[in-house]
């Protein structure tokens, strides 16, 4: 049994979700972050003992296992180009990638192991795999989703209530949206489905961001060494930690 750990590089480090990752993948004994990758140079190039490197500079960070993208669409290309240059792992929450850049996903997944997601709470992995399942086990119900968030957020519904009515649909059942912005709300999320009489009602209320990166870390410590392909968060729920 492999029990070196899991080398890993963080790209998009300076954003809150790169922060989030830093600290908490310090603290996880089956992982190494060998680099940090933020937008620009550097102010400081070795940070609580990570190397950290420019975007420009992403080529030269060393051997990992797994790379875990949080950045931007203008960054995605590099990261998942020297994944596939490596043979390592990616694991991407990148969001506003194009059609050309889905592709692109499509295609490294021929060649190595990734998962991208719009959410990586293990909650809401599960939370997807009871909505395809009430959904398919419950035909001819109105199936709604409400999802509420803080009022910052400007996209709506939210990438991830999208992903649950995407569930809902593999299941047999059209969703219908609704959505709320309102205080500091971190993210929750309300599937409903109404029958004659009769309601059921699937909730996933998130108290912290942590919970997201701490999903992203699950699914990195998961990924290498399995065969290529898409895998879904829900795919790897349940799988213990190396």
């Amino acid at each position: 049994m492999n029990t070196a750990p899991v080398r890993v590089v963080i790209h998009g480090a300076s954003g809150r979700m790169g922060q989030a990752l830093l600290r908490l993948a310090a603290d996880d004994p089956a992982l190494q972050v060998v680099a940090a990758v933020v937008r620009r140079a550097p102010a400081q190039r070795v940070i609580d003992g990570v190397p950290h490197f420019a975007a420009s500079e992403l080529s030269g960070v060393p051997a990992f296992d797994a790379a875990i993208d949080f950045s931007l669409p203008d960054g995605f290309d590099p990261v998942l180009a020297l994944c596939l240059a490596r043979g390592a792992a990616l694991v991407s929450g990148t969001t506003g990638l194009d059609a050309a850049q889905q592709a692109a996903l499509a295609a490294a997944a021929q060649r190595i192991p990734l998962t991208w997601a719009t959410n990586f709470s293990l909650g809401v992995a599960v939370l997807a795999e009871l909505v395809e399942r009430a959904a398919a086990s419950l035909p001819g119900w109105d199936c709604d989703i409400v999802e509420s968030h803080h009022v910052h957020k400007q996209d709506a519904p939210s990438g991830t209530a999208l992903t649950l009515g995407e569930a809902a649909r593999q299941g047999g059942a059209e969703a219908r949206y609704a959505s709320l912005r309102a205080g500091d709300i971190v993210g929750e999320h309300l599937v409903q489905f109404s029958g004659l009489g009769e309601r059921l009602e699937l909730v996933h209320r998130a108290g912290n961001r942590d919970i997201f990166a701490r999903g992203a870390l699950h699914v990195a410590r998961q990924l290498p060494g399995r065969p290529p392909g898409h895998y879904r968060v829900r795919d790897l729920v349940g799988t213990p930690g190396r």
